[in-house]
């Protein structure tokens, strides 16, 4: 596994080199949310280099980590949440690796993994928290400590740091030097990027320095590791303003994911052997199509539908 200094004047990379940033075991901070600007490209390599046994964490998601769980990579799930949007419902891989016991599940809260991640940035031991008193989630983390405020004798929970082996963010553009456009809403991106070990970036676009400057730097360039040029790299997920989630694709996820046989032959057809395979899979039109969600209310109906 290569580790870039984070002062090379050049962090480009390939695809393949950059998932080799994760190694097996580590603990992954997934960034975007839900069906939005999930960072699916790496998601996508990390399944072909065959990673297992990685502890993902994140606030809301959903196809990413359904299909490293089909793809028996996970070993530990701490997040809020894992589902779609619209009328998809829970994850079917996750719900049935959950229900089966395939995985450990650290349920937590978007606001108490938030604060964690601020510890670690700051260079705390703990950091209180008082959102998940009276619920199971506190069963779900032993780590997790009862204490009293001694101003005001407050009951809190403190939480110890979460500080990411690697994070894998999605982003609009990029510079050689690292230096990302992510646009609002950021779910917990900048925060991943601040808290982790490393931290590795795909965009739709490599732009020079002066455009990514004038569009305003998210994450800077002291933080990125590796960064790679992959349009519709967060697909089938969203990545506004470029394109809606592919409400079909997702639809045809949900109906492979539900046996084994079903996702192997997703994977089959999509995965191998590179990026360029799935857009050619998914094909030109259909990448295209999502790109005028913006046209009208009826067509945005429409992609809906």
């Amino acid at each position: 596994m290569t580790v870039r200094r984070r002062t090379a004047d050049d962090k480009r990379c390939g695809l393949p080199e950059a998932a080799g940033l994760v190694a097996d075991g580590d603990v992954v901070a997934i960034g975007g949310g839900l069906s939005h600007r999930e960072p699916m490209a790496l998601v996508r390599e990390l399944i072909r280099q065959g990673r297992r046994d990685l502890h993902v964490v994140g606030s809301a998601h959903g196809i990413d980590v359904d299909q490293l769980i089909g793809a028996e990579a996970i070993g530990v799930v701490e997040q809020s949440y894992v589902g779609f949007e619209q009328d998809f419902g829970l994850a079917p891989a996750y719900r049935r690796a959950a229900g089966q016991g395939a995985v450990q599940l650290r349920e937590s809260c978007c606001y108490t993994i938030l604060q964690q991640l601020r510890a670690a940035e700051y260079g705390l031991p703990f950091i209180p928290v008082r959102g998940i008193i009276g619920s199971d989630v506190l069963h779900l983390h032993p780590e997790y400590s009862e204490i009293t405020c001694p101003f005001t004798g407050q009951r809190l929970i403190a939480v110890p740091p979460l500080a990411p082996d690697v994070a894998l963010i999605h982003g609009l553009l990029a510079d050689q030097h690292g230096n990302v456009h992510v646009r609002r809403p950021l779910v917990l991106d900048e925060r991943f990027a601040f808290a982790s070990r490393r931290v590795v970036v795909t965009v739709e676009r490599l732009a020079s320095s002066q455009e990514v400057s004038a569009a305003g730097v998210t994450i800077p360039y002291f933080l990125v590791d590796a960064v790679v040029e992959a349009p519709y790299g967060a697909h089938p997920t969203s990545c506004y303003p470029h394109y809606t989630y592919d409400r079909e694709h997702i639809a045809a996820w949900i109906a492979a994911a539900a046996g084994d046989e079903g996702i192997r032959e997703y994977f089959e057809t999509y995965l191998a052997p590179d990026e360029c395979h799935y857009r050619d899979q998914i094909g030109e039109a259909a990448l295209a199509r999502l790109r005028t969600f913006d046209e009208s209310p009826e067509r945005w109906q429409e992609l809906m539908a």
